[in-house]
């Protein structure tokens, strides 16, 4: 595909990826906001517990394959096809095993993460494991082909699911029962709606040669999941395994609100940017060109965004999940804070490692960062719960680090543009931030504390039209017209 001719795609493809997340993240805070009223922290907790051993299946299951799919080059569309049929067999098969095998030893496997009598609860939602097979191989192709348009009924069906099945369950005394049905159906929905609207479809086709090949990549892909799954729930484990349910409840809630929030942008943009790179793989100045213009369109919305959550963290803890998870707005605050520094500096070096084919540089950075994620969540929890989660949230900077030291070093990525091209977000953040903090200081009431959310948030439009116009019309060109991408002030790399 020529770079025009993708540029042009990857903006269409952006702002139906937006518009996507944009809807699903309406509806999820909503959601959210709803259960959050009805049920426990308890709750959530034994839901985390399940989350934790679902997610890791579900990755071994997939096998690196969808990533396989999304970046690989193939020779013609028969490769394509035969690949795709062998990821389907495979996935699924292995999908099937594990669900089996965690059926038969659910008791211990629920010991082991701390919530021993919950193996019928493991076992009924690992049933999502097979159905999400259905459904993995088909997303890969539509991310592959830019077609998220598609993408955008199936995830708008997914997330309105709770509104049907969670909500009513929960309302009428499920508890956690209601969130995992809820989880259950949403699964089902996608892989009905993705296998009927593919047209691409399995067929009785299997080449263990054609297996190993894939397995060469996918091998790396599937240790950089299982190292990225560890660094994601290490903390979920230990929590789970020293303290209650109610703990557990407590933070990954809070957790999943942040990621709910920022996750607005990051699932938006990292599919496209993923599938983007991976065509401009061989090009290396429109290789680099794209990944700084989505690298600055996303800090322009990600930085103010997670110093409001953290100087605001109260208020935005009141309005998603209401007075009874007070406590949580500490969590809230630093890992929004702290979220956002990852998001733009870290995140995205991930989608280059896999899109120039070497997911075991991922892996590494992973497997660094896990050297000292383990000690600082071991040693912080001896002097208690919320030691741990500021120890947690500020260790996640070091993988950031880790990331910059292999994007320059080993990449040959222009590591300091990096941060030339997010000057301007980051000064515009640090204007905003410090009128918050002085803002805050006025008065606690909470209507006051909703109109400085108010000016704030005028300042910053304010900066943008005054001193930021070009990348106000490239974020506008991307999202809202059909034109390049990459219309965007120069970038020297």
């Amino acid at each position: 595909m020529e770079n025009k001719n993708l540029n042009q795609t990857v903006g269409q493809a952006a702002r139906w990826s937006t518009i996507t997340e944009i809807a699903a993240k309406i509806l999820t805070p909503i959601t959210t906001m709803i259960l959050a009223r009805l049920l426990a922290p308890e709750a959530f907790g034994v839901v985390a517990t399940v989350t934790m051993i679902v997610s890791f299946a579900d990755m071994l299951a997939n096998a690196g394959f969808q990533n396989y799919l999304v970046q690989r080059e193939f020779r013609d569309e028969k490769h394509q096809s035969d690949s795709t049929n062998v990821a389907f067999w495979t996935n699924l098969g292995i999908s099937l095993c594990l669900w089996v095998g965690i059926a038969i030893f659910s008791e211990p496997i629920a010991y082991l993460v701390g919530n021993p009598g919950l193996g019928l609860v493991i076992t009924v939602a690992c049933v999502q494991l097979p159905i999400t097979a259905f459904a993995s191989i088909q997303m890969s192709l539509y991310r592959r082909s830019f077609d998220f348009k598609t993408l955008f009924t199936m995830r708008l069906i997914s997330v309105s699911i709770p509104f049907v099945v969670t909500i009513p369950l929960a309302l009428v005394g499920w508890g956690y029962w209601s969130l995992i049905i809820g989880t259950i159906c949403g699964a089902l929905a996608n892989a009905v709606i993705l296998t009927i609207k593919s047209p691409w479809k399995p067929s009785l086709f299997y080449d263990l040669k054609l297996l190993k090949e894939m397995f060469n990549f996918s091998a790396w892909s599937l240790m950089e999941a299982i190292s990225i799954w560890l660094t994601g729930w290490i903390d979920i484990f230990i929590i789970g395994s020293a303290l209650s349910v109610y703990f557990l409840g407590l933070y990954r809630t809070s957790l999943t609100m942040v990621s709910g929030i920022l996750g607005i942008i990051t699932a938006a943009t990292t599919p496209l940017l993923f599938a983007a790179l991976s065509r401009l793989q061989d090009d290396e100045r429109a290789f680099n060109r794209m990944f700084f213009t989505m690298q600055r369109v996303v800090a322009y919305f990600v930085l103010p965004l997670g110093i409001g959550i953290y100087l605001y963290n109260d208020v935005a803890t009141q309005l998603f999940l209401g007075s009874q998870w007070a406590e949580a707005s500490r969590i809230v605050g630093v890992w929004a804070a702290t979220s956002a520094v990852m998001i733009v500096l870290g995140h995205y070096s991930s989608e280059v490692y896999r899109a120039k084919g070497q997911p075991r540089l991922s892996f590494w950075a992973q497997v660094l960062h896990l050297v000292f994620l383990i000690p600082t969540c071991v040693i912080s929890l001896r002097y208690g719960f919320w030691v741990l989660v500021y120890a947690r949230a500020l260790i996640r900077l070091q993988l950031v680090v880790v990331h910059l030291v292999i994007m320059k070093y080993v990449v040959g990525f222009p590591v300091r543009t990096m941060f030339t091209n997010i000057l301007k977000p980051v000064v515009f953040t640090v204007v905003i931030g410090a009128i918050g903090l002085l803002l805050n200081h006025i008065s606690p009431d909470f209507g006051w504390r909703i109109i400085s959310i108010g000016i704030c948030m005028a300042v910053y439009a304010g900066l943008l039209l005054a001193w930021a116009q070009d990348d106000v019309r490239m974020i506008t060109d991307t999202f809202l017209k059909r034109q390049r991408i990459d219309n965007t002030a120069e970038i020297q790399s």
